[in-house]
């Protein structure tokens, strides 16, 4: 197909409305135009030189948005500039241009380049393209009524993890405190803490899945306190965990492994498969 009558350009924060719209009509309508902008214009400071690229055409019509999040990352004393490729979508008469969407990303020097929600033939395409895998073997773990142990208390309050926090932990959930689809846990116990973010996730139509995203403090505390925080995560209405092993550090409970877990990818130098996380990404920012 020609180029022509289709060109690539930035988007910025001025077509925040627009691309919103597009992606809720055209990737998802369960998540709405004002849940999409969120992905435009993230509750962090913004390190990156854009937010995605889109297909547009002469006369101005949106059709293909390819959303993309930025984060610095402090890796081994370095820091690591990471674009994460959040949102693809490209009308059908025009998915012959969907590799310039691509290729205006990729071609952004000096990234490391995330993509932590690859669906369909995206995974077979980023291989092509120098993507590796991460290890993302997963535990379906169910979430029983647990009694809490004397001592450990575990809370959700604002102010309680405005107190506790500290270091990266307090600065990881000052940036995350407003994004959309995470929900955050402080468990305290014997002189010390641990902090999960979480999201829920959709499976064959239920929302009934807890998918923790983010450990911090002592890893211990979380290991030991696993009953009750998955007692805590039923009286949310969350039947299970989706407890992916990189992520907890430990597996157990009653449940299964999962013989296909959701792929997530990364392209780069400067970061190691075990240096990846699902902070600063669509991951923390769109529920669907």
């Amino acid at each position: 197909m020609s180029n022509s009558g289709v060109s690539t350009h930035p988007i910025h924060s001025e077509d925040s409305i627009a691309v919103s719209e597009f992606l809720h009509e055209h990737l998802d309508t369960r998540v709405s135009s004002a849940a999409w902008r969120q992905l435009i214009l993230p509750p962090w400071k913004q390190t990156g030189p854009n937010h995605g690229f889109q297909l547009v055409t002469d006369d101005g019509t949106i059709v293909g948005v390819y959303a993309a999040v930025y984060s610095q990352r402090d890796i081994d004393g370095a820091t690591i500039d990471v674009c994460n490729l959040a949102a693809f979508c490209v009308l059908e008469p025009y998915r012959a241009h969907s590799l310039r969407l691509i290729r205006a990303l990729l071609k952004q020097p000096g990234f490391v380049f995330t993509d932590l929600s690859p669906s369909g033939n995206v995974v077979a395409m980023n291989e092509r393209l120098g993507f590796h895998r991460v290890d993302t073997a997963t535990r379906l773990v169910v979430n029983l009524p647990h009694f809490s142990p004397r001592g450990l208390r575990l809370t959700s309050a604002p102010d309680d993890l405005e107190r506790v926090l500290v270091d990266r932990d307090a600065e990881v959930y000052r940036d995350h405190r407003g994004a959309a689809a995470v929900e955050h846990l402080l468990v305290e116990g014997l002189g010390e803490y641990g902090y999960l973010m979480f999201r829920r996730d959709r499976r064959k139509g239920l929302r009934l899945f807890a998918t923790p995203l983010f450990v911090g403090g002592s890893a211990a505390c979380i290991e030991s306190a696993w009953g009750a925080i998955r007692s805590h995560l039923l009286g949310k209405g969350l039947p299970f965990t989706l407890a992916e092993h990189r992520v907890l550090g430990f597996s157990r409970g009653l449940g299964t492994e999962l013989s296909n877990p959701r792929n997530k990818m990364f392209r780069g130098n400067g970061m190691r498969a075990e240096d990846v996380d699902y902070l600063y990404s669509e991951l923390t920012l769109v529920a669907w």
